[in-house]
């Protein structure tokens, strides 16, 4: 390791001093690598251990590697869903002192995988939907902060679970810039633009390599994130003109707002002279409604559609046991010591790796309902449990560290049972074990 080299990181590991930083990447020994998946870059990007944890690792220059440190911080002050962005190495020189180029490592973001990885033989046309949904969906709170991408893609993004959905991580910051004024309208529709382009191309690649199913359009799915985007962005961001009788309609915005996972924090309200029309626009909105709802209640950190089912079978636990008029707070401890930490409990250790528990969950009331229709019955919670875990968690592949080679996309079966069952829970939420 060269004497000069430089190492910035916000949390210092003291285990990066003990990487091969004298190497150039690609020359890098096995016993450093974390053979995970990872998507399409220009750069070079590899896995390697540390301190116990996977992180990632992608040669650039040193102007690009500290701009895209500073973004990544930025963004995630900002609470944008992105990579953690852990150190910048720079002034690398191999043993003869030959420089080598500068270093930006990142967190793995665990049980997320990049989106060739979401798919055994063929790439579905739902769940190809579901993940430019995803992305639509962040690059509307990209732009909500005044942040223009610049290389918006599948490939740029990586993907986790989210209770039948997926939500999407921004990884690529390098090309990205923060505006304070926020974006203008030609910003905007060029970044939907470049979405809009590169899916196309990402899709028509998997087509070409008979990746992908028959059915699927992949001119027809790249327009979706048009479509997808600016329905949710008119929503977050519109104005509506609406008689001053019916001002019932302005918490019916609200409501609206909350149903798709985001908070108003400043709302704009005019009328006109006489008081005959009322205006209302939000003026700034944060994402996370359920999030920050499920965590103040329970402590538990999820995705937001799944923090939405959790509190789903929450109320739905309250109602059954007529707790709707006991102290919200009281209820959900409750409900966390009866149903929710059993359920975790009951999943063999070895298995623990497959998927996030809120998504365990999730999975398993899905498939409680689907046993339950199949026979005509109410199944209880434990024996869910016990066909959940041998029939269908027992043969997924683990997604908090999921093992391929090194420098390939690997496939990752997705089992997936039908359509996807209504947001109810099945009747006897209690854990007979």
């Amino acid at each position: 390791m060269s004497a000069s080299l430089n190492i910035t990181s916000a949390t210092v590991d003291p285990g990066l001093l003990d990487l091969p930083w004298n190497l150039p990447l690609d020359e890098w020994p096995d016993k450093y690598i974390a053979a995970l998946p990872k998507g399409i870059s220009r750069h070079l990007v590899r896995f390697a251990h540390l301190s116990g944890h996977v992180i990632a690792i992608k040669e650039t220059t040193d102007e690009m590697a500290k701009r895209e440190y500073d973004m990544l911080r930025t963004l995630q002050r900002l609470d944008v869903p992105c990579v953690d962005p852990l150190a910048v190495v720079t002034n690398r020189a191999d043993d003869e002192g030959d420089p080598l180029n500068s270093a930006l490592v990142t967190r793995h973001l665990k049980f997320s995988l990049p989106y060739r990885a979401l798919f055994s033989q063929t790439l579905r046309p739902d769940t190809a939907t579901r993940l430019v949904d995803a992305l639509a969906v962040l690059l509307v709170r990209l732009h909500v902060i005044g942040f223009f991408w610049g290389d918006v893609s599948l490939s740029n993004t990586l993907f986790r679970r989210d209770a039948g959905a997926f939500a999407a991580y921004l990884v690529d910051a390098e090309t990205g810039q923060l505006y304070e004024g926020g974006l203008s309208n030609g910003q905007r529709e060029n970044d939907l633009e470049i979405a809009r382009v590169n899916i196309a191309g990402e899709l028509m690649d998997l087509e070409a390599g008979g990746r992908v199913d028959e059915e699927l359009d992949p001119i027809t799915l790249s327009n979706g994130i048009v479509a997808a985007y600016r329905s949710l962005w008119k929503e977050l961001t519109g104005s509506e003109s609406f008689s001053s009788s019916e001002r019932w309609r302005i918490n019916e915005r609200v409501d609206r707002l909350n149903d798709l996972g985001f908070d108003i924090e400043e709302l704009a309200i005019k009328t006109t002279e006489g008081g005959t029309t009322v205006r209302i626009q939000p003026k700034v909105v944060d994402a996370g409604h359920h999030q920050r709802r499920l965590l103040r209640l329970t402590g538990l950190d999820a995705q937001e559609n799944q923090a939405r089912r959790l509190l789903n079978d929450l109320d739905s636990y309250s109602a059954k046991y007529g707790r709707k008029d006991d102290d919200d707070e009281m209820v959900a401890h409750e409900w966390l010591a009866r149903v929710f930490e059993p359920v975790i409990r009951a999943i063999p250790r070895d298995l623990k790796g497959k998927l996030e528990p809120a998504e365990v969950f999730h999975q398993l009331l899905e498939h409680r309902w689907f046993m339950s229709q199949e026979q005509s019955r109410d199944v209880p919670l434990a024996e869910a449990v016990t066909s959940y875990v041998d029939n269908v968690l027992r043969h997924r592949r683990d997604e908090a560290t999921v093992v391929g080679p090194p420098t390939e996309a690997i496939t990752l079966p997705v089992a997936v049972q039908g359509e996807p069952a209504p947001e109810t829970s099945a009747i006897d939420w209690r854990l007979n074990v």
